[in-house]
């Protein structure tokens, strides 16, 4: 069975076109996760260099995790993506995580806030994922369209077959 292979049947067939449903779910996963998470951060009882904090691994988790599907995408596809940026993209993933993680670790607040700071952090991760998802194959999709519009035409295109 080959998954990871250029030679995968399944690797190569074209991607389809998201449905309207899951571009909207995917919007809607990124802006409630991330608009949720700043509500959270301004109604915080913390000072401001903790909110800076927080909403400085937020953003660079939202960057991280774009850049990870990029270069998983890019890798399937056959694009190259040099070992070191494919390493720094999961590493950055993990080390947002890992961020966030120590920091409400640490933190003085209810768990119930650490635990909405962390399902808004996860809900924001996979709302950007999905929409890279989304842009890259409606992407792919309008260039094979365009490809497409500009194929040579024959001299015998349209022309019915003669009888002999």
């Amino acid at each position: 069975m080959h998954f990871f292979c250029k030679d995968n049947p399944y690797m190569n067939q074209s991607s389809h076109q998201p449905s309207f449903a899951f571009i909207a779910s995917s919007w809607v996963a990124l802006f409630v996760g991330f608009i949720s998470y700043l509500i959270g951060l301004f109604n915080a009882q913390m000072q401001l260099n903790e909110r800076g904090y927080y909403f400085t691994v937020l953003v660079y988790g939202l960057f991280a995790a774009v850049s990870v599907q990029k270069s998983v995408r890019d890798r399937l596809e056959g694009i190259p993506v040099t070992a070191i940026y494919y390493g720094l993209s999961w590493l950055s993933v993990i080390l947002a995580v890992l961020l966030l993680g120590v920091g409400l670790f640490n933190a003085s607040l209810a768990p119930s806030e650490k635990g909405f700071y962390g399902m808004s952090f996860v809900l924001a991760l996979f709302g950007a994922i999905a929409v890279q998802k989304n842009t890259r194959d409606m992407q792919a999709m309008t260039s094979r369209v365009h490809e497409t519009e500009f194929l040579p035409i024959s001299e015998n295109a349209g022309a019915k077959p003669q009888d002999d």
